[in-house]
């Protein structure tokens, strides 16, 4: 009952329910002058034809009929008495059974109701809440972000501006609040003087609009903003953003990076500090056909072998591990150590075949810059004439069919790219190129996470999802430090010592034993070790640098961290 009271109390304080509230009153007044009215006329009507009634004799007849009920018990015989009685059987079914239930709903139900959707969405955060972070859009990329700070144990809320989706995501266990993307206010009950991180996901303008809002309440707090256009970095920034980040030209860098098949040379995914992790192709070299064992990487090279990948599964290294002619070995090491295989290596399989990306779009085009500054030859194919630049590397046509792609090179190219946004498009074109090329390399984007498993089946040697990108970039900052995706669900990542492991060897630590993790490096004193040896001891105020799955990750955080 007090629940209701102060529902009703909120309705009819509000400006807006005040005003509906006068006009159903004003119609409620007009309907009950309709009624005497007619209730009059009825009296008359009655005397004309002899009969005698009472006046509310004449108010319950003109409520029965306008309500239709019409029970009969009371009659006109004169054909003006039923004239009007068509006539009040006929308003009343407009006024009664349609104007005033719709007016009703309209003007007091609809309202109270939404009063109470809005009761139910949160509108502010906890006073004491701190070092949180603040989400101002859900998509594919902050929902994977949101996950990652649920990993780490962050704290975080997701400002929505509509009511609907506040409920929505409220009701699927999200830590939501309800308000305007642009009122100083809403940032106030969020606590942003507070908060860690504000992360702006929207539209360019829109973004530009949360900047300089929480830009105003607060200097200090770090922004985050994601940008469409290259124009819009500058614009961000003088908002107030700390970080701008483009989405589609880093997933086209990341991606560019995977292209290992023109030659057998060691290719850069990531560095921390001195630790260098690269990849490359075992085919057409010695390597193919041995085991980990026999290859000898780490005894004459000092290279650390992360794993194997094969065809969207990735191996981790076991002695008797066998390498194949698809293998993509990961390895970890030194400049120094990484020259030494490319010196060994670099003699096996040579293409100078151009590469084939698929989607012009930002992300394909990020692809080609890249490309373009390593001085690689690319094929890029859209259907859009107006992404189509008049040079050699730009082909207009469907990747669907046979000839586009033939004119691209796909007999002989070494690789292709698959960028389009839309996922259904890239299986199909995943499963149509692995099925024309049985050896090429297949590398794929993927908008959401949970059709990765499906492009790898379709046939793709690596896939990297928009979500699981964006949300790492954004994570990073957060961390001030670096995660590399190896592969999706591979990720390289660094971490302070935890206390458990303080003046353990890494034998004695049984780090891989028990998380899965593999351990590359350990900085420690000012200097960083790579590729400990076993019998290296961990001491306090060192990071390691470790490789494992988000299963092995979680399974780190969970046994070591306090």
């Amino acid at each position: 009952m007090k629940f209701f009271t102060s529902q009703l109390t909120h309705i009819i304080s509000s400006t807006d329910t005040q005003y509906n509230l006068k006009r159903l009153a004003r119609f409620v007044g007009i309907l009950t002058l309709v009624i005497i009215l007619y209730s009059v006329v009825f009296h008359f009507i009655m005397e004309y034809e002899g009969q005698d009634h009472s006046w509310i004799t004449g108010l319950y007849w003109t409520l029965t009929v306008m309500s239709t009920l019409g029970f009969g018990d009371i009659t006109f015989t004169s054909d003006l008495g039923r004239i009007f009685s068509v006539i009040v059987l006929v308003s009343g079914m407009l006024s009664l059974l349609i104007l005033l239930p719709f007016t009703f709903i309209q003007f007091f139900y609809a309202p109270w109701l939404e009063a109470q959707a809005k009761a139910r969405a949160p509108r502010e955060v906890p006073q004491d809440t701190k070092d949180h972070i603040i989400i101002t859009h859900y998509n594919p990329v902050t929902r994977a972000l949101m996950d990652k700070l649920d990993q780490y144990n962050y704290n975080y809320v997701m400002l929505v501006g509509e009511l609907a989706k506040a409920l929505e995501y409220y009701d699927q266990g999200y830590n939501v609040v309800f308000g305007d993307l642009d009122d100083p206010d809403t940032y106030g009950r969020l606590r942003v003087t507070q908060a860690a991180m504000v992360v702006a996901n929207g539209t360019d303008m829109v973004n530009s609009n949360i900047c300089n809002t929480v830009r105003e309440l607060d200097e200090d707090v770090t922004i985050v903003s994601t940008a469409d256009s290259q124009d819009s970095i500058d614009l961000l920034k003088l908002a107030g953003a700390d970080h701008v980040i483009r989405m589609g030209d880093m997933m086209g860098r990341a991606l560019s990076r995977r292209t290992i098949g023109q030659d057998s040379r060691l290719h850069v995914i990531g560095r921390f500090d001195q630790l260098v992790l690269a990849e490359a192709m075992a085919h057409q070299t010695p390597l193919v056909g041995k085991t980990l064992k026999e290859s000898r990487l780490r005894e004459e090279m000092g290279i650390n072998l992360v794993g194997i990948w094969e065809r969207g599964a990735f191996l981790k290294p076991r002695p008797e591990l066998t390498i194949k002619k698809e293998s993509i070995l990961i390895m970890a090491g030194s400049t120094e150590q990484l020259r030494t295989y490319d010196e060994y290596m670099a003699i096996y399989r040579a293409n100078d075949h151009p590469v084939i990306i698929v989607g012009a779009g930002r992300v394909g085009r990020g692809i080609a810059e890249s490309f373009d500054e390593r001085g690689l030859d690319y094929r890029i194919i859209d259907k859009n004439p107006d992404r189509i630049k008049n040079d050699e590397h730009f082909i207009q046509g469907s990747a669907e069919d046979f000839s586009t792609l033939e004119n691209a090179g796909i007999r002989e190219a070494p690789c292709i790219l698959i960028t389009t946004h839309d996922d259904d498009m890239n299986i199909y074109l995943t499963i149509y190129a692995r099925k024309l090329r049985p050896n090429i390399q297949i590398i794929s984007r993927s908008t959401l996470q949970r059709n990765v498993n499906t492009l790898h089946r379709g046939g793709a040697d690596f896939v990297l999802s928009y979500a699981t990108m964006g949300a790492n970039a954004i994570f990073n900052i957060l961390e001030r430090n670096d995660i590399i995706i190896v592969a999706e669900g591979l990720n390289v990542f660094t971490v302070t010592t935890p206390g458990k492991l303080v003046g353990k060897t890494l034998v004695e630590s049984n780090i891989r034993q028990q998380t899965g993790c593999n351990v590359l490096s350990i900085r420690k004193d000012g200097q960083q070790i790579i590729n400990p040896d076993p019998d290296e001891q961990i001491t306090g105020h060192s990071e390691l640098v470790l490789v494992g799955t988000s299963e092995d990750e979680k399974q780190f955080m969970t046994h070591f961290r306090e």
